[in-house]
């Protein structure tokens, strides 16, 4: 297991301006491997607790995630919090979602070669295109509401032990979701 805070968060621009075009030509592998690395690691939470029984979750995500993948840790990032403030369950009461991910065409290179034969010159050039750098970043806050079991209103919310499955208990510990996967 990769420990998610050795990893920097730096999304595609890490493989496209960590790398010269030189190192880039024939390392899919390599490429795929980063891209996978980055994936488990980029994403951040933070809770700001609004009353007894209240709280906003925000969470940002790498691009690779997508919004889907920012909500999904929103979701477990509120559960998490719901069992440690001691309710069961929650209802989101509020949410907004931004999305400032962009795609960028990095600087390509040219390349010439031409031959020079009985006062004749032949010459080609070639346009290689940069690798293209993704930033930005997948942003997703919920307002929940906190219930326990048996509070009126508690049959509608959301039971927070599910929503994290098995390992419940483990992510509590740990406080967060590091990952969007």
């Amino acid at each position: 297991m990769i420990d998610a805070d050795f990893l920097p968060c730096f999304g595609f621009r890490f493989l496209s301006n960590g790398l010269g075009d030189t190192m880039i030509k024939g390392t899919l592998t390599c490429a795929a491997l980063l891209s996978a690395l980055t994936l488990a690691a980029c994403t951040s939470s933070d809770t700001i607790r609004t009353s007894a029984n209240t709280a906003i979750v925000r969470t940002s995500a790498a691009p690779v995630c997508g919004g889907m993948g920012a909500a999904r840790v929103a979701q477990q990032q509120a559960a998490i919090e719901t069992i440690r403030a001691g309710f069961d369950r929650y209802m989101i009461v509020d949410m907004a979602s931004a999305n400032n991910v962009q795609v960028v065409q990095g600087p390509g290179t040219y390349r010439h070669s031409g031959t020079y034969n009985r006062g004749f010159y032949s010459g080609t050039t070639t346009y290689q295109p940069g690798m293209p750098m993704v930033y930005g970043r997948h942003e997703q806050a919920f307002a929940i509401y906190m219930f326990r079991n048996g509070e009126p209103g508690a049959h509608q919310a959301v039971p927070a032990r599910e929503v994290l499955g098995d390992k419940w208990q483990e992510l509590v510990q740990a406080g967060r979701v590091n990952t969007c996967m």
